[in-house]
């Protein structure tokens, strides 16, 4: 099966000054940001990428080419709609801290499946259409490149969070209790049986363990879950997990 790398653009202005940005066209990463995106690619520059999509959001554009500046053949940047930033409607543009005070935040916080933001999207129809995106990309980069091939999709907070939900089989209304900082890096693998979600979060590690050996286990091949857990990869790097601070999860 082939493996997703689900990169979180890095930090961007609007982040850095608790703003809202969502769609707004121009939002730009960031020095911090893009630090953060340099180091994300040199994370993932001994991995070959079959593919690259991104959001056409220029924050994730930009995080994107910094991937991309590290790898040796590159794969030519492709932007997918199907996992741009969730259409947040009126509050686009908003401070955090005075979006916080709307009614509608405590639902967001507590059952985003019951959200739809006043003149935009609905939050579950932003997780079916990311999945959607997410599950044709893959299934089309394993058929072009095999079953070992490594691919990254760079995206947004929100997406990434309602795709990493839907792998673990979690009600979308408990997302909220999954944390995907700015520049990190998640993998999941879909198999015939179910997806497998690697690592979420992970802020610091070489990912070269990613690429498969020569010849791979008969267990590793079928997708099944090894009993007892399984040797995992030759060379484990251990990764930092990060988290946001403040009792609420942040938007975007």
């Amino acid at each position: 099966m082939a493996t997703m790398v689900l990169i979180r653009h890095g930090r961007t202005t609007a982040n850095a000054t608790g703003v809202l940005a969502g769609r707004t066209p121009g939002v730009e990463l960031d020095e911090t940001g893009r630090a953060q995106a340099q180091r994300a690619g040199e994370r993932l520059a001994g991995v070959p990428l079959a593919a690259v999509v991104t959001s056409p959001m220029l924050r994730c554009c930009q995080t994107a080419d910094a991937v991309l500046a590290q790898q040796g053949a590159a794969p030519v940047l492709e932007t997918d709609d199907g996992v741009t930033e969730c259409d947040y409607g009126d509050w686009q543009g908003g401070a955090l801290k005075d979006l916080a005070g709307e009614p509608l935040w405590r639902t967001v916080q507590t059952q985003p499946s019951a959200v739809t933001f006043p003149g935009g999207e609905s939050m579950a129809g932003m997780q079916a259409r990311a999945v959607a995106a997410v599950r044709r990309l893959d299934a089309r980069v394993e058929a072009e490149h095999g079953p070992g091939a490594v691919w990254a999709v760079v995206s947004h907070g929100d997406i990434i969070k309602s795709v990493l939900a839907d792998a673990l089989g979690l009600h979308l209304d408990l997302f909220q209790r999954i944390g995907v900082d700015p520049a990190s890096i998640s993998m999941v693998r879909y198999t015939e049986q179910r997806p497998y979600v690697l690592a979420s979060n992970t802020h610091a590690g070489d990912l070269a363990w990613l690429v498969p050996p020569p010849a791979a286990d008969e267990q590793a091949s079928t997708g099944d879950a090894p009993v007892g857990g399984g040797a995992g990869p030759d060379e484990p790097v251990p990764a930092r997990p990060g988290g946001s601070a403040g009792s609420a999860a942040p938007l975007g």
